[in-house]
């Protein structure tokens, strides 16, 4: 097992994990890394308070695009689901926008995009970045994907 698989397992970050995504977290909403870094925040479905955690956008097209790479049983998962979308990302500067599943049809070509800018998420996503379209078809429906949309 890889130290990246250790810190995630069973699609939980374990608490070294959580130490690391809350410091590259503030990072990323301070706008201190590349545009790509982002912080989401979301409303926890449980707890009620918002919850914020580091993740890497990747664009198709004009498209941007965010991929749950510990699949679909993650907190921010289910989180942005009973939100209804309904998301803050920062990134220097707060953006209300909504989040839209992509059905697992249309995934494959954003999972291709999205392991060629997040070298760690290869640790999770069992298909080689370079590899055929296909490949990823195969996997999509395991890894939710969201369009990043204004909100209305």
């Amino acid at each position: 097992m890889s130290l990246k698989t250790w810190y995630y397992r069973d699609a939980r970050p374990n608490r070294v994990a959580r130490v690391l995504d809350r410091g590259t977290g503030a990072l990323y909403a301070l706008g201190i890394a590349p545009n790509y870094l982002v912080t989401l925040e979301v409303t926890g479905r449980r707890s009620g308070r918002t919850v914020a955690l580091p993740l890497v956008m990747t664009t198709l097209g004009n498209e941007r695009y965010l991929v749950a790479m510990l699949g679909e049983n993650t907190n921010w998962v289910r989180n942005v689901r009973a939100a209804h979308g309904e998301v803050t990302l920062r990134h220097g500067r707060r953006e209300q926008v909504r989040l839209a599943a992509v059905p697992p049809e249309h995934r494959a070509p954003v999972l291709r995009a999205y392991l060629r800018r997040a070298p760690n998420a290869r640790a999770h996503v069992p298909v080689d970045r370079n590899a055929a379209l296909a490949e990823f078809e195969r996997v999509a429906p395991a890894f939710p994907v969201f369009r990043v949309m204004p909100r209305e």
